[in-house]
């Protein structure tokens, strides 16, 4: 199954079958004093640079989040689709819970972003399927309901499904919804990994669709972060993870190892071109 993104003239598939997507999640202010400044000065310099890092390491796609408390989230977050989408040549990557700075961002992006994100609770799925709907992009679908965050598979398959239903009911294709079955920390909880590894192979065998992780969240407050998150990559890619929200500059080496191990890649060409880029 495709999931089609686009640029200004460059497209994009996050398919079942490989390889890897990568979407770099810098540009996303929290805890970053420096991006804060620079979103609210509407000084995009810095958010530019991140962008440029992030392709030169590998990025498929680029997230962007205008999330700082006190400005005007709609209006600064289609500023910086606009800055980045004159830049560079990339499909982008919109997250906001919020609808109204999800419309001003798709607003002001060329071709067709993707949305991050939407859940299995009813004010979120009534808020963000219109937007989805209205632009015709597609969606992250997070399997969180108005219970929270279960540590049940099954239950978070039946939030899949409920996502996946709505969006049907909307005229939003199976095609365009791409699950996320939540990487949580091991540090609170050991057996956190083990239940979304037995969520996607769940997803996968009733669905088939896309999936995405915020592959680092697992490594939150352990150390050496680098190695768990490298290992657990090479996990959530067997078991159906056709996408991934990190740093490209830490982890993009690692993806295109796995991607060559699965063989999704031809006579190890995009890894050798990878090493080549960076060696540059």
């Amino acid at each position: 199954m495709q999931t089609i993104l686009k640029g200004k003239s460059s497209t994009h598939k996050i398919d079942t079958a490989g390889p890897i997507t990568v979407i770099g999640e810098s540009i996303n202010p929290t805890r970053r004093k420096k991006l804060i400044d620079s979103m609210r000065d509407r000084d995009f310099e810095f958010v530019l640079e991140l962008a440029e890092t992030q392709i030169k390491a590998g990025a498929d796609v680029l997230d962007i989040n205008a999330g700082v408390p006190g400005i005007d989230e709609p209006a600064v977050m289609a500023e910086v689709v606009t800055a980045v989408s004159e830049a560079f040549d990339i499909p982008l990557c919109l997250d906001s819970p919020n609808p109204e700075t999800l419309a001003a961002g798709l607003a002001a992006a060329p071709g067709r972003p993707l949305v991050n994100s939407v859940n299995g609770e009813e004010k979120a799925l009534a808020a963000i399927l219109p937007v989805v709907k209205e632009f015709n992009v597609p969606v992250i679908g997070l399997v969180i309901d108005d219970d929270g965050i279960s540590m049940e598979p099954q239950k978070r398959l039946s939030i899949a499904a409920k996502i996946i239903d709505r969006a049907a009911q909307m005229g939003i294709p199976i095609e365009d919804i791409v699950i996320d079955p939540l990487a949580m920390a091991v540090s609170a909880d050991h057996g956190a990994g083990l239940v979304t590894l037995r969520t996607m192979a769940l997803i996968r065998e009733e669905f088939g669709v896309n999936m995405t992780l915020g592959a680092s969240n697992v490594s939150f407050g352990l150390p050496e972060r680098q190695t768990i998150n490298m290992a657990y990559l090479a996990l959530v890619a067997q078991r159906g993870a056709s996408c991934v929200i990190t740093n490209p500059v830490k982890l993009t080496s690692t993806i295109r190892a796995i991607d060559l191990l699965l063989g999704r890649d031809e006579y190890s060409m995009r890894y050798i071109q990878h090493y080549r880029s960076q060696k540059q």
